[in-house]
C-alpha cells in the first residue's frame, strides 16, 4: 500500500510539474490553453476555468497541455491566429516546448534545496557496519550478514571502512579471522577472499584485488549548512543527476548496462515504497532524482517526445520554414512505435522481476 501511495504521490507531482511548464510559457507568449490534464484517455474529473479545461484522466501515466493550433494541418481563423501555437515564433514555441523538461530540472534543484537547508548536508557515517551481502559472496559462505559490525581481523582492531577494505585486499587470498558484533553478542567468523573485479556504478570493471563481497553501511548524519550553501548544494547535486543519468543513457546505448535493468511503474513504485520505507528524507531525495531523470528523458530527440519536437523547431529555425506536413506525421508514428515498444519492454521487465522474485 505505501508503494501505490507513494507512487501515485510521486509521479503525480512530477507530472503536473511538467505539464505546468508547458502551460505557464503557453501562457507567457499569449498561446490559448484548450486543456491541462493529468493522464491520457478519458476524463475522469475536470472543470474549465476561462477558456481552460482542467481535468484528472483515466490512464495517469503523462498528462498533457492541448494547446490552439497545436496539431499539424489545423485550420486555423484569422481571427485567432494571435492565440494560436502553430503563429508563434520559432523561439517562443521551442521555449513552449522545452518549458516541461527545464521544469523537471528546475523542481529538483528545489527540492534537493529543501532538503538541503531543513535536514541539512548528509555525510556518511565511516563505520565497520556492514551494509550490503553479495549473493554467493565468501562473506555470504562464511555466514556474515547485513548489519553485523566488525571489531577486528586477525585480532587487529578495525574502526573505518577504510581499514577492512585494505586488509581484504592485502590478504594476499588468505583466511582472515573477524570478530563481529551482532545483535548484543560477539562471533568470531573465517572467511576467505577471493581475487574479483572491481566495478563502478555502471558495472564496468575498473579494477581487480581480493574481496569478500560486502559493503559498508550507508548511514549518514546531517550538519546544517546555511541557506546560501543549501541554494550552492542544491544546483551541484542536481548537476551531477543529470549528469549521472546522461551517463547511465550512453552505457545503455554502448550495452555496458543490460536493457533488463531498465523499470517501468511498477520497478518506481517499489522504489518509491522502500525510499519511504527508510524515511521522508528518502522518499523527497528519490523524488529530486525522478524529476532530473525525467527531464533529461524527454529531451531525448524521439519524435513524439519534446525533445523530438525540439529537434524539428531546430530543423525549421535553420531552413526557415517548418518541416511537412507528412514527414511530421510519419515522425510522430515512428516515435509512438518506439514509445510503445519500449513501454511494453519495461512493463515485462516489471513483470519478469515480480515472477523471479516469487519464483
Amino acid at each position: 500500500m505505501n508503494a501505490v501511495l507513494s507512487f501515485v504521490l510521486v509521479l503525480g507531482i512530477l507530472i503536473f510539474v511538467h505539464e505546468l511548464g508547458h502551460f505557464l510559457f503557453a501562457k507567457l507568449f499569449k498561446v490559448r490553453v484548450l486543456q491541462f490534464s493529468l493522464g491520457f484517455g478519458n476524463k475522469l474529473i475536470g472543470k474549465k476555468w476561462g477558456e481552460t479545461e482542467y481535468m484528472i484522466s483515466a490512464f495517469p501515466l503523462g498528462g498533457y497541455v492541448k494547446m490552439h493550433g497545436e496539431q499539424p494541418g489545423e485550420e486555423i481563423a484569422e481571427a485567432d491566429k494571435a492565440v494560436s501555437f502553430a503563429h508563434k515564433s520559432v523561439g517562443q514555441r521551442f521555449w513552449i516546448v522545452f518549458g516541461g523538461p527545464l521544469f523537471n530540472l528546475l523542481f529538483a534543484v528545489l527540492v534537493f534545496w529543501l532538503m538541503f537547508a531543513f535536514a541539512g548536508m548528509p555525510d556518511l557515517v565511516d563505520s565497520t557496519k556492514i551494509g550490503m551481502i553479495s549473493s554467493g559472496s565468501a562473506a555470504e559462505k562464511a555466514g556474515m550478514k547485513k548489519g553485523d559490525l566488525i571489531l577486528t581481523i586477525n585480532d587487529h582492531k578495525v574502526t573505518s571502512w577504510e581499514q577492512v577494505s585494505s586488509s581484504v585486499r592485502d590478504s594476499g587470498g588468505k583466511e582472515l579471522k573477524l570478530r563481529v558484533r551482532r545483535g548484543g553478542e560477539e562471533l568470531t567468523i573465517t572467511a576467505t577472499p577471493v581475487r574479483d573485479k572491481v566495478k563502478n556504478i555502471f558495472g564496468e570493471p575498473t579494477e581487480e584485488r581480493y574481496l569478500l563481497g560486502m559493503g559498508r553501511a550507508e548511514d549518514v548524519v546531517y550538519s546544517k549548512v546555511s541557506l546560501p550553501e543549501s541554494i550552492k548544494l542544491a544546483f551541484e547535486h542536481t548537476w551531477s543527476m543529470i549528469v549521472l543519468t546522461v551517463m547511465g543513457i550512453v552505457k545503455m546505448i554502448q550495452r555496458v548496462i543490460p536493457a533488463s535493468e531498465l523499470g517501468g511503474p511498477i520497478r518506481i513504485a517499489e522504489i518509491a515504497g522502500e525510499q519511504l520505507k527508510e524515511g521522508w528524507i528518502n522518499l523527497i531525495h528519490f523524488t529530486g532524482l525522478l524529476s532530473v531523470n525525467l527531464g533529461i528523458l524527454n529531451l531525448l530527440p524521439i519524435p513524439i517526445l519534446d525533445g523530438g519536437h525540439l529537434v524539428f523547431l531546430s530543423i525549421e529555425a535553420v531552413r526557415r520554414k517548418p518541416m511537412g506536413e507528412t514527414a511530421l506525421m510519419r515522425a510522430q508514428q515512428v516515435g509512438m512505435a518506439l514509445l510503445g515498444t519500449l513501454m511494453l519492454f519495461v512493463f515485462y521487465n516489471d513483470i519478469a522481476r515480480l515472477v523471479h522474485r516469487f519464483l
